[in-house]
């Protein structure tokens, strides 16, 4: 099963991209697709997470700023990550996931993206 994002690259402080995740291999509507990301020399961290049939959310605390909103597009089998006012310490690679559950752990995802990286400069 293959995850696919794309949508990052180079981005100035206070910029705004927005990352794409899409798949067909999954029963989709089942899931719930989070976005994680990894710094370098950090661990990965949850981002974000939406349940693909209800729609419903869940934000890490730092992600409750506005600065990120995770929405689905069913039609399309895709979910999406806006960043909105992207700092330095946004610079990551960023991964979707698809699971069962909407949580904030990565181990309780069985499927992931290979990763895109987002660069975020001065």
């Amino acid at each position: 099963v293959q995850l696919v994002e794309s949508g990052g690259g180079l981005v100035q402080t206070g910029g705004s991209l927005r990352l794409s995740c899409v798949t067909s291999e999954i029963s989709w509507y089942d899931n719930c697709i989070g976005w994680f990301r990894q710094a370098p020399g950090r661990e990965r961290e949850f981002i974000a997470a939406i349940k693909m049939d209800s729609g419903r959310t869940r934000y890490a605390e730092f992600a409750k700023s506005g600065r990120f909103t995770i929405t689905r597009d069913n039609a399309k089998n895709a979910v999406y990550l806006q960043m909105n006012g992207l700092k330095l310490e946004d610079t990551a690679v960023y991964y979707c996931a698809a699971g069962l559950v909407l949580v904030e752990v990565d181990y309780r995802y069985d499927y992931w993206g290979q990763g895109i990286q987002v660069t975020v400069s001065s």
